[in-house]
């Protein structure tokens, strides 16, 4: 609550928080929308492949006239201006960056600028969750045996859920389950980059002429994402998937702690302590009243009869026994709310959210039969999709996770709604991920021997 006060200090001392960003995409657009106004806030650097493109997005987004004209990032550094490049190398290793925000969007990359910033002494607020829920736990163990912070990023919705819930616990309440909206029906598990604008309700053309890339809105629609993101909460917040992945029961705000409780009690969980990501619409397709679609929770239990009473007393939502009660925030904004982040790991060296155990998986599950010679085209395509599963099965199945399942050959045939083994792919184990997977996997057999 005094990162304003921390910046301000900076700026005062004529030293802001040096950051390089990677990635000028959505997200890194919605930051840097906002960085540009923050007090104590210096983007020295923004990387690009299409540096065109991302000066392009500057224009768009309003950033001041002249600042993105720095020739060199010593320049930019020395004038407070921004350096805008093609070179993440150079933003990574260069002395007036101390914060990197990693905003491409590609697990390999996003890899590789975390094993880099790790070498050149950099923390490092990762948006591409899809690495995180790949080999995130071994990064953050990296990091911290470094002295640097590795954090998710405020504004996404794995973050908010970690500061719900570390606000629960940190005020003695135990945490039942923990999550996000979405809109979800069965069948959008097999939807494709060619439907997925009928599902939304919106025209292909109107789409396209907004920049929306069909595939990535795909894996936010075929449960991809939601399995992606609270398998990064259950990582980050000591809690545990349930055996049969993400139900998504409709739910709305005021029936959270009714239907978000234990079985035993007449809800859906199947165990205390896990995650769960409810939808926006009935089975039916009808809205559910009061939904959460852009929003994130955390459901908590009173502990005796006195908490249960102050409950009732101070109005909060409850189940017909009282006990249990949610907490929400009906909205995110991704990348606005990023600098909480970026000044909380650059100021305080702390992380908003970040992998503590590996406990929660993403397998890759196949959306039609595959054959032998088909080539996985990854999440949101046309091939397969995520589904979560407690760490522990996964690796006992053999399962491909979601993030390695790009640009691979199938092998033997798996049939539609059947997860993906290893056994079925010809894969890579040169490549980086591969061999930080594998690594992280080794470790968690050896833990639980």
């Amino acid at each position: 609550m005094n990162l304003n006060r921390l910046l301000t200090e900076r700026e005062d001392a004529g030293r802001p928080l040096g950051v390089a960003v990677i990635g000028a995409g959505k997200f890194g657009a919605m930051f840097l929308a906002q960085a540009a106004r923050t007090t104590g806030l210096h983007v020295v650097a923004i990387v690009d492949r299409d540096v065109g493109r991302a000066r392009e997005t500057l224009k768009r987004i309003g950033w001041p006239e002249g600042r993105a004209d720095a020739r060199s990032l010593e320049e930019a550094a020395r004038t407070r201006r921004t350096f805008v490049t093609d070179d993440s190398s150079a933003a990574v290793t260069a002395p007036e960056i101390e914060v990197v925000v990693e905003a491409t969007g590609n697990p390999a990359a996003a890899i590789d600028h975390a094993l880099a910033c790790i070498a050149n002494g950099k923390h490092m607020v990762n948006v591409t969750v899809e690495a995180d829920a790949l080999v995130g736990p071994l990064l953050a163990d990296r990091f911290r045996a470094a002295g640097l912070v590795y954090s998710l990023a405020y504004g996404d919705q794995p973050a908010l859920i970690a500061e719900q819930v570390d606000w629960a616990r940190a005020a003695g309440f135990e945490v039942l389950c923990a999550g996000k909206g979405t809109k979800y029906l069965p069948a959008y598990h097999h939807s494709t980059p060619e439907t997925v604008w009928g599902h939304y309700g919106m025209n292909a053309a109107a789409a396209a002429a907004g920049g929306m890339n069909p595939q990535m809105f795909n894996s936010f629609l075929d449960g991809t994402k939601s399995a992606i993101e609270m398998a990064a909460v259950a990582n980050a917040c000591d809690l545990v998937p349930g055996a049969d992945g993400l139900a998504f029961p409709p739910c709305g705000v005021d029936d959270l702690p009714h239907i978000l409780r234990p079985a035993a009690d007449g809800g859906c969980l199947p165990r205390k302590g896990t995650v769960e990501v409810v939808s926006s619409v009935e089975r039916d397709g009808r809205p559910v009243f009061r939904d959460l679609r852009w929003g994130v929770y955390v459901v908590l239990e009173a502990p005796n009869d006195y908490v249960r009473r102050c409950f009732a007393e101070y109005g909060l939502k409850t189940d017909s026994s009282g006990r249990y009660a949610a907490m929400y925030k009906p909205y995110h904004l991704i990348g606005l709310e990023l600098g909480i982040s970026v000044a909380s790991a650059g100021l305080r060296g702390e992380p908003t959210g970040a992998p503590t155990g590996f406990r929660g998986d993403v397998a890759a599950v196949a959306k039609r039969d595959l054959a032998p010679g088909d080539v996985l085209d990854g999440e949101g395509g046309y091939t397969v999709y995520g589904r979560l599963a407690p760490a522990e099965a996964s690796l006992e199945a053999g399962t491909l996770p979601i993030g390695l399942a790009h640009g691979v050959r199938v092998t033997k045939p798996v049939a539609r709604g059947h997860a993906i083994p290893w056994s079925a792919v010809a894969i890579d184990s040169d490549t980086t991920a591969v061999r930080l997977r594998r690594e992280m996997e080794a470790g968690f057999r050896k833990e639980q021997r």
